[in-house]
């Protein structure tokens, strides 16, 4: 039964790493074509910015996510910087233990 589950566990693991790898490459190439275009529709861009907060724990997706963050403060920069708080809120345990004190 142990095995199983061990078996389970590292599929699982697996089946996480290649969605993020499969994440990052997806989101690459929206922020790159997001940036090239000088695209100025928040939504997309708020869009994008939403589905990468959850593989930000991916050091490949955090700097796409900064990338695109830096890109949308010239155009909306409140926005640009609630989204850098929405990843210290998420991420960022430094900034959580600071809230907590």
């Amino acid at each position: 039964m142990k095995d199983k589950s061990l078996h389970d566990i590292k599929q699982l693991a697996k089946k996480a790493h290649e969605l993020t790898v499969r994440a990052v490459a997806e989101y690459s190439i929206e922020v790159d074509a997001i940036i090239v275009s000088r695209c100025q529709e928040e939504k997309r861009i708020e869009s994008a910015l939403d589905g990468m907060l959850d593989f930000c724990f991916d050091k490949n997706m955090l700097e796409q996510y900064r990338k695109l963050c830096k890109y949308y403060h010239g155009i909306n920069p409140s926005a640009a910087v609630e989204y850098v708080y929405a990843y210290r809120d998420v991420w960022d345990s430094r900034a959580k233990r600071f809230r907590k004190k």
